[in-house]
């Protein structure tokens, strides 16, 4: 089992939503956060004084997936999340040993699923 952690523009959180479903991954949890990159903040306005934004606000998407479904979930995450320009986020995965669901006990990927 792998975990996916994506760090996405706010607005393409419904697109990359609606994308997973489509391919039959349907449990995520969401995560407003807030951080930075090669982006480095950004300046704006208010009342007349220009201040300084370090950290940009992202979402973060959560996803566990089986090892077969890896491949098609980052491609799925990518394309439904890319907008070319710099900011559109970055995606990382980490192998989980196990996963538990709680009501029934189930354990692996039948808990997932």
């Amino acid at each position: 089992m792998k975990k996916i952690e994506a760090i996405i523009r706010h607005f393409k959180l419904e697109d990359v939503k609606n994308a997973l479903v489509e391919k039959g991954i349907s449990g995520m949890t969401i995560t407003e956060v807030r951080g930075f990159g090669r982006q480095k903040g950004h300046t704006e306005m208010y009342r007349g004084t220009e201040y300084r934004v370090d950290f940009v606000p992202k979402v973060k998407v959560e996803v566990v997936v089986d090892d077969s479904k890896l491949s098609m979930a980052l491609d799925t995450i990518t394309k439904a999340a890319q907008t070319g320009q710099i900011g559109d986020g970055k995606i990382f995965v980490s192998s989980l040993e196990d996963c538990v669901r709680i009501r029934t006990g189930e354990t692996g990927k039948e808990a997932i699923g």
